[in-house]
């Protein structure tokens, strides 16, 4: 068979799969406990003044 050729098996077997619904995954969500800490390192002045520089150098 020639590259690009029409397999008419590999078609329908393709459709098969396509057509069919995995119902087997648990549908209740997943409960996720723990703390989230955020630190961004800098204050807002620090970044704005980092910022300024960057712009006015370009």
């Amino acid at each position: 068979m020639s590259m690009g050729a029409y397999d008419e098996d590999e078609h329908e077997r393709r459709a098969q799969k396509t057509s069919q619904v995995d119902a087997d995954f648990d549908e209740a969500r997943t409960e996720f406990r723990g703390r989230l800490e955020y630190d961004s390192g800098d204050s807002t002045e620090e970044l704005l003044d980092q910022f300024r520089k960057l712009k006015g150098e370009r």
